[in-house]
């Protein structure tokens, strides 16, 4: 199976000055992770309607899936909408079903910034949850979710058996010597193993060991015969565990 990729888009100025911090696209990036898909590409933008239309058109070519967070409410700020359907030269419109939704639910409460919660890019569809009364957006290859953390990851947890693929094997080894030291046994593996993916990970002051290493592929067998190598290279004394 071919490999599937993902980039992820957070919109809002709150994220940039420092007003909220961003727990979306690391949810995200580990809930990808353990799918098998592989996340390519996070990047972080104002309320800026010219920036995120450059973003969308960047990244809906250049991946599978792609996944914005943030600006989708209906004040004067929220402008993920019109952004993307700019990105993606398609019209902003009102969702027939979103509007008749709204309207029965509010009655005669009905105001602008209500329906403004109706817009999606023409030629947008709507992925229902049982469990949630709002639909995700979807245009394309693009997920168009909140930037509200709680109601985020609701919507991902009903999504994300369309996202499954073969899954990444991962195995870990601990050590307490420094990168320094285990430069060389890293670099042999590899050249051994060039298509591994291979992270070394240093932890300041930590008292059970100093470099975390991870050991990734989508071949099982591939991890194994890596570990067991990079195992091999490294002195016995420089491994604190393995998982």
């Amino acid at each position: 199976m071919a490999e599937r990729t993902a980039g992820i888009i957070v919109i809002g100025n709150e994220i940039l000055s420092g007003k909220v911090t961003d727990e979306n696209s690391p949810y995200l990036a580990s809930e990808l992770r353990r799918l098998g898909v592989a996340l390519r590409r996070i990047v972080t933008i104002p309320d800026e309607v010219d920036l995120i239309a450059e973003e969308t058109r960047v990244f809906h070519a250049a991946f599978d899936f792609v996944f914005t967070s943030g600006g989708v409410g209906p004040t004067h700020d929220d402008v993920t909408i019109e952004g993307i359907a700019r990105g993606l030269g398609r019209k902003v419109i009102r969702h027939p079903e979103m509007e008749e939704n709204i309207r029965r639910f509010l009655k005669d409460n009905v105001n602008a910034a209500h329906l403004k919660m109706a817009e999606v890019p023409e030629g947008a569809v709507l992925v229902h949850d049982a469990e949630l009364g709002f639909p995700t957006i979807l245009v394309e290859n693009m997920y168009i979710l909140p930037g509200i953390p709680e109601i985020l990851r609701k919507k991902f947890e009903g999504l994300r058996a369309r996202f499954a693929t073969e899954p990444f094997h991962l195995r870990v080894i601990y050590t307490r010597w420094s990168e320094s030291m285990i430069a060389e046994s890293l670099n042999q593996t590899m050249v051994e193993f060039p298509e591994l993916m291979l992270g070394s990970y240093p932890k300041i002051d930590n008292p059970e060991y100093r470099v975390k290493l991870t050991i990734e592929s989508k071949d099982g067998d591939y991890v194994r015969r890596a570990f067991d190598r990079l195992l091999g290279l490294l002195p016995a004394e420089a491994v604190v565990r393995t998982e």
